[in-house]
């Protein structure tokens, strides 16, 4: 059985056993059933891998909320004040993610992320093009998605 359903089923059992349905409930669960994996991780072979891919995750997450925190202000800063200091311009990003799991999460985080829109994949699927709302600098946005975006999803995909 895979180790993140083992920790899904403890959750659903800590929830069983103090008896409230809860998103708090669930995530107290889980968490009490990390806890647990890890007391007895020398009795699952591949334990460390699964500990090391939810840090990753968790890392990837925490890091792309602040990426939305950080581009909105000045997309915000654009739209509030008159005038229009945005240089919006199209841009081509080699890739370095393969799989479809990494190409589809990089381009979604993309479009996500406020002032930026992932607009294709080329055929080969090595460049993606986007749509950069401040693209006066276009091999700074290509550094940060390879030095950023495309380094945390490897990590959590691979």
């Amino acid at each position: 059985m895979n180790l993140f359903a083992i920790n899904i089923v403890l959750a659903f059992a800590w929830v069983a056993l103090t008896g409230g349905l809860t998103l708090g409930g669930l995530t107290t669960g889980f968490v009490v059933g990390l806890g647990a994996m890890w007391l007895v991780r020398p009795l699952f072979p591949h334990t460390g891998s699964y500990f090391m891919r939810l840090y990753y995750w968790a890392r990837l997450i925490v890091m792309f909320v602040y990426e939305l925190i950080v581009s909105s202000l000045p997309v915000a800063k654009d739209v509030l004040t008159p005038g229009q200091f945005s240089k919006p311009a199209l841009i081509a990003v080699p890739l370095n993610v393969t799989t479809d799991l990494q190409i589809t999460l990089l381009a979604n985080f993309i479009s996500l992320t406020p002032g930026t829109l992932s607009l294709d994949v080329s055929d080969d699927r090595k460049t993606l093009y986007i749509h950069a709302m401040f693209g006066d600098e276009p091999d700074e946005i290509r550094a940060q998605i390879r030095d950023r975006f495309e380094v945390w999803v490897r990590e959590a995909t691979e």
